[in-house]
This record gives C-alpha cells, sequence and structure tokens, in this order.
C-alpha cells in the first residue's frame, strides 16, 4: 500500500484525515456537502499510515450520523471493479468497518449493504465479521450459501474452506452454519472444522523452520546462516544463549560481540545487553560505527533494551553524539532519565521535529518523555506535532504530554479530543477538559450514553459527572 496523500493540517479534510477533534466540529460547522465530501474521501480512500492500530472507523461513523449522511458514495466503492483486481484488505477495510459501526447506531441501509459485499465482494471475510459482531441469526444464515459457493468442491476448495473457518476472526457466522441440517451447508461446514482444528494441531506437534543445536557456537551458526537467507534472528538466537550459556562460555561471547560474523555479533550483543554484561557498552560503541549497517542496528537495538542505572549513565555521554547511537541515547533518556535529563531530551525532541518533521519515529519515545519529567517549555512543541503529524497515535501521545506540561491544556486540546478518534485520547480529554465549556459537559453526557464508547473512556467520563463529582 502506497503512503497516501495528507492534505495541510488546517484544511477540513486534514483535519478529518488525521482524525482530529477539530475534524468533526468544524464538518459540523461547515456546509453539509462540503463536510460529506471531505467524510467520504477519507472513507474510500483510507488515510491511515498504519491501519492495523490506527482508530478511524468510530469516527467516522459517528460524523456520518451527525451529518446524516448517506452511505452512496461507500457503496459505489465497494461495487467497483477494482474490487475484485486489487483486493488488499486496506482497500475496503475501512469502509466495511464504518458500515458495521453505522448498523450498530441502526442504520439498516449499512446492514443490507455489509450482507450484499459479504454475499458478493472480494473482501468477504472482514464483511462477514463486521455482521457476526452485529446481525441476527437470521440474517447470517441467509449467507451460507453464497458464501460456501465461494468453496468448490474440490480438495482445494475443501482446504481454502478449512483455512477460512479456522482464521475467521468472528466464529458465530461458522457456528450457526454448523448447526444447518442441509448438508451442503452444516456438513461441508463441521467437516472444515475439523479439518482446520487437525491442521492446527500438526503445526503445533511440527514447528517449521530451523532450530540450532545445543552449544554456544552452534547458534552463533544458526544466528549466521539465517542472516545469510536472508532473516534476522538475533533476538530469538541471544535467547537460546541464554538457554546454553554457561559462565565458561563468556569471553567466546565476547570475542563474537567485538570480532565476530555479522549475524553472530549480532546475537552476542543483544545477548550481553539482556544479561546487563558491563562491558557490553564498550562493545555496543564500537559496533555502533561498524560498516555493516546490520550490525551497527543491532547494537542500537540492544542497548534500547537494557534497562540498568549504568545504562542510562552512558546514555547521557552519547546523548551529544550526531549518529543513530546518540538518537537512541536521547530515547534512553526520555524512558528512564531524572529531572537532570530534561534539557537533553527537550533538545532531542526539537531537533527531531526540525529535522526530520513531526511524524519522526523517534519522536514517540521522546514524546512521552517530554511529559514524563513534566517539561513545562517542550509544550510549544508538543502543540505543533499535536496539530501536524498524521499519526493518530502520536497525535494522543503528544495530548498526554501536554496535559503533564501545559496549563492551558485543560481550555484547549482537551475540549477537541473529546472528539478524536483514538479511545485513549478520548480518556484522556475525559479526565482533563474544563466542564465549564458548555460543549464539553454536553459531550461527556453522549460519550456515557453512547453503548459504542469503550469503557476505559465510560469510566473517566463517569469520574468527572458521577455523584461524588464536581457537577457538569
Amino acid at each position: 500500500m502506497f503512503d497516501p496523500f495528507i492534505a495541510p493540517s488546517g484544511t477540513l479534510l486534514g483535519l478529518l484525515q488525521r482524525g482530529r477533534g477539530d475534524g468533526t466540529l468544524h464538518a459540523l460547522a461547515a456546509p453539509r456537502p462540503e463536510a460529506l465530501a471531505a467524510l467520504n474521501h477519507c472513507v474510500v480512500s483510507d488515510p491511515r499510515h498504519d491501519w492495523q492500530v490506527e482508530n478511524r472507523s468510530l469516527y467516522y461513523a459517528r460524523l456520518y450520523l451527525d451529518l446524516d449522511g448517506g452511505i452512496e458514495e461507500i457503496e459505489r466503492h465497494l461495487a467497483d471493479p477494482d474490487d475484485h483486481i486489487d483486493t488488499d484488505d486496506t482497500r475496503t477495510g475501512l469502509a466495511l468497518s464504518v458500515l458495521g459501526h453505522l448498523a450498530s447506531y441502526g442504520r439498516d441501509d449499512a446492514l443490507a449493504l455489509l450482507r450484499r459485499y459479504a454475499a458478493t465482494g472480494a473482501n468477504w471475510a472482514w464483511a462477514l465479521d463486521e455482521l457476526a459482531l452485529r446481525d441476527d441469526d437470521a440474517g447470517l444464515r441467509s449467507l451460507a450459501l453464497p458464501v460456501l459457493a465461494r468453496f468448490p468442491a474440490t480438495d482445494q476448495g475443501a482446504a481454502d474452506l478449512a483455512a477460512a473457518v479456522r482464521d475467521s476472526f468472528e466464529p458465530r457466522p461458522w457456528r450457526l452454519w454448523a448447526d444447518d441440517p442441509r448438508e451442503a451447508v452444516g456438513a461441508r461446514v463441521r467437516a472444515a472444522g475439523e479439518q482446520g482444528s487437525f491442521d492446527r494441531w500438526q503445526r503445533q506437534m511440527r514447528p517449521g523452520g530451523p532450530r540450532p543445536g545445543w552449544s554456544v557456537q552452534a547458534v552463533f551458526d544458526w544466528a549466521q546462516q539465517a542472516l545469510e537467507r536472508g532473516s534476522e534472528l538475533h533476538v530469538p538466537a541471544a535467547r537460546c544463549l541464554t538457554a546454553v550459556a554457561g559462565p565458561d562460555d563468556l569471553p567466546q561471547i565476547v570475542e563474537a560481540a567485538r570480532s565476530g560474523p555479522e549475524g553472530a555479533r549480532c546475537a552476542a550483543l543483544h545477548y550481553l545487553a539482556e544479561a546487563g554484561e558491563p562491558v557490553v557498552l564498550d562493545l555496543i560503541e564500537a559496533a555502533a560505527i561498524s560498516p555493516s549497517r546490520t550490525v551497527a542496528l543491532a547494537a542500537i537495538a540492544a542497548f534500547e533494551r537494557m534497562t540498568g542505572d549504568d545504562a542510562v549513565e552512558r546514555a547521557r555521554r552519547w546523548a551529544r553524539r550526531p549518529d543513530g547511537l546518540g538518537a537512541s541515547a536521547s530515547g534512553v533518556l526520555a524512558c528512564r532519565g531524572t529531572a537532570q535529563d530534561a534539557p537533553q531530551v527537550l533538545g532531542a525532541l526539537r531537533e527531531a521535529v526540525r529535522g526530520d518533521g513531526p511524524d519522526a519515529p523517534r519522536l514517540w519515545t521522546l514524546v512521552d518523555g517530554a511529559g514524563r519529567l513534566g517539561i513545562a517549555c517542550a509544550a510549544p512543541v508538543l502543540r505543533h506535532v499535536y496539530r501536524e503529524t498524521s499519526s493518530s497515535h502520536l497525535r494522543g501521545r503528544a495530548a498526554r504530554a501536554l496535559a503533564a506540561t501545559d496549563p492551558s491544556f485543560a481550555t484547549g486540546f482537551a475540549v477537541e479530543c473529546l472528539w478524536d478518534c483514538e479511545e485513549t485520547t478520548r480518556e484522556v480529554a475525559a479526565l482533563h477538559a474544563e466542564t465549564g465549556d458548555i460543549r464539553v459537559a454536553e459531550r461527556l453526557r453522549r460519550l456515557a450514553a453512547d453503548p459504542a464508547e469503550e469503557a476505559e473512556v465510560q469510566t473517566a467520563v463517569r469520574s468527572r459527572i458521577g455523584p461524588d463529582a464536581s457537577a457538569v
């Protein structure tokens, strides 16, 4: 999947693509056709960089309800001929999830479209999972024949059906179909379920892939062979070393970490870092400037896994380095440093934004660190990250950091966050938003009454509006 185009943060489309609370508020104030056009664009052109961890579906579904929007554009997207050419889940997954939420809110048109797509669409399994959570038994039973017709009565068809039953996220439809008295339905599904269970048992009894021998050198050889095949197994190899290495093997492991082949060197560095051996810090420093990128990255990753005081002390020395080890050291200080490290964390945060922009991967740790250390003067940078990042998870981290550093958060971004696409961000907002704002009081009541809202958010809301809390 290509990275999506994200519109500027000051536009309605850009706000909705990011899933910001201000997106909903601006959409409700904009002309309805303009708001619906931007909303439809987001749903049929998934704006998320990582669809597996970022939430948008409930956010968009709620906005469809607020705008009384139709689902014609979603229907056109699902019915497009590309549906059977580009079968990647990311093309239709967001649209199907939005339909699922709309169905849970009582939209019969969304439920009917999900049923039609489950019967005819390429991403039928996703649609079936959505229906498993929302449809009644009669609706699911009506899909048995169309779904089973996808699997011909051949050996390959039976194998594919067994895999579909085994790998389904929601087993409810298959359980209903297994009880169907028709031979073409119940018997087929029961046989597929039994075959899927047998396949799973076989995989458990015969795990695939090579396994190292029972010696330190055998583990090193295994790690090196894996690297030569294109697989990086440094961390699993380090765990194997934990099982086979004894005190007498330490010199061999240290030598491998200093000058061994790439695979062995990486495994040894990880092992020594996990064991907290004092010598490993010097070895990591040397490996970080290795001509081998694999070794350098493994050294940095091994350092980041260390939790001892000696690692934090060394991080204070390395944090001024202009290379990857220096950036990693700043992240260690952000996670485990003390108040004395605040200037270094702040400097790294500013440099990351200035050099790599508001979506830089290392910002996640640095933003958390700014909040953990309570760096008040980091608030302007955190506000910039909050506004500009296209990652809703990073924005949520920025919101938590602002709650700890910015006195204006309760009356500013916290209000917007009540409409955010991420439930963890809404939870932060529910705990901090100033209830003197009439919008806050109304929104808290709505979240408390919404059955689709996450339990953690509702718990936070009730802590503000319960009998022992100040009146809302």
